[in-house]
């Protein structure tokens, strides 16, 4: 299959090529552009809260120029077709070209925000996400914020439009596109570019690769919502440990009910989990702030304590809340929340006595090996 360029009308080959000597001209100083908008963009955004994994540029070849401008369209009253980019240098905004490069999908929106906020460097012209119609409609497709910025006063834009046209007064204003997306999407993107729009043999196509690729924007979406559910997790333990913040907040039941559902949401929930008497527990040792019931919640204690109770059934949180303050505290706990002695009978006593017992055995066995 012929290129644009090689099947374009002979009659529309003389605008085309002259458009592109013009670009191979300007081409020099249309780079230090791209380069200037780069390195100002990078140093925007190193500080930011939300880092990229990368901030990348670039100009638009000649042959990519020179293909992109040779499209054709049919006009509106028919006749034959006509340049679909007739005047490129008006109304193409992708010859300098900024992508943005992200961890996670709600970083492009603070991305995308953080430009548009630096109005004395940029005028955001357009703001696009790429396919938030495929998901609006059911269907897939990888996500992608576009923005068409303008450089305001800028000295290398001004030096371009000198040589450019030098009869027309330079204003350092330019359009110019930055693309923000997730390295999946990024990688996705790259691969389906290669093999739709940059195969050398266009003919070598069949109805299954858009298949394929539809099937792998489902799997895109899948593990970019993986990794955002995790990394919202990370944020939220993470401030559990914030004495300043989260950690400071008092253990109602409650909130011993979502800290734990959080920090082990695999350990078997019962219909009839206590969370009233896990916060009196735990209160009975002085323990009444979230950092306390996170510092208690270590993985390697409840490893422990399950290898030294070696429990029958799976037990609740409650129960294992209980066996864990017990590992911790030993007798004291049994004499903070189980009968008096003198107590008859004393049933919660005795069962704290034989588990505290096994947990010393372990210990002893453990210690001795």
């Amino acid at each position: 299959m012929a290129s644009n360029w090689d099947s374009l009308d002979p009659q529309l080959r003389e605008s085309v090529q002259a458009n592109v000597e013009l670009y191979e001209r300007v081409r020099p100083a249309l780079k230090l552009v791209t380069r200037d908008v780069l390195l100002t963009l990078r140093d925007m955004l190193k500080d930011s809260e939300s880092v990229p994994l990368f901030v990348t540029g670039r100009t638009k070849t000649v042959e990519s120029f020179r293909e992109k401008i040779s499209r054709t369209e049919a006009p509106l009253d028919g006749g034959p077709r006509v340049l679909k980019f007739p005047d490129p240098f008006r109304t193409l905004n992708d010859m300098v070209g900024l992508r943005v490069i992200t961890k996670l999908p709600a970083e492009n929106a603070a991305v995308a925000n953080l430009i548009k906020r630096q109005r004395q460097l940029f005028d955001c012209r357009g703001d696009l996400e790429k396919d938030i119609g495929s998901i609006e409609s059911g269907t897939y497709g990888y996500s992608s914020r576009h923005l068409i910025l303008r450089t305001i006063q800028n000295e290398s834009v001004k030096a371009y439009q000198q040589v450019f046209n030098p009869d027309i007064p330079p204003n350092g204003s330019y359009f110019f596109e930055c693309q923000i997306r997730t390295v999946f999407a990024h990688a996705w993107s790259e691969i389906e570019h290669d093999i739709r729009f940059k195969a050398e043999d266009p003919r070598a196509w069949t109805p299954h690769f858009d298949r394929q690729f539809t099937a792998t924007a489902a799997m895109l979406e899948t593990v970019e919502s993986a990794f955002a559910d995790l990394h919202e997790r990370y944020e939220e333990v993470r401030g559990y440990w914030d004495l300043e913040g989260e950690g400071s907040m008092p253990l109602t039941p409650n909130r011993v009910r979502d800290v734990w559902r959080t920090l082990l949401p695999h350990v078997d929930r019962k219909v009839d989990d206590d969370w009233g008497w896990a916060a009196e527990l735990l209160a009975a040792h002085g323990l009444n702030k979230t950092v306390e019931l996170a510092g208690l919640l270590s993985a390697n204690r409840i490893t422990e304590v399950r290898k030294a109770l070696d429990h029958r059934y799976s037990p609740g949180p409650d129960r294992l809340l209980d066996d864990l303050l017990l590992w911790q505290y030993g007798t004291e706990h049994i004499d903070l929340t189980a009968e008096a002695p003198d107590v008859v009978p004393h049933p919660r006593r005795d069962s704290l006595q034989r588990r505290l017992k096994q947990i010393e055995r372990y210990r002893l066995s453990n210690n001795s090996k």
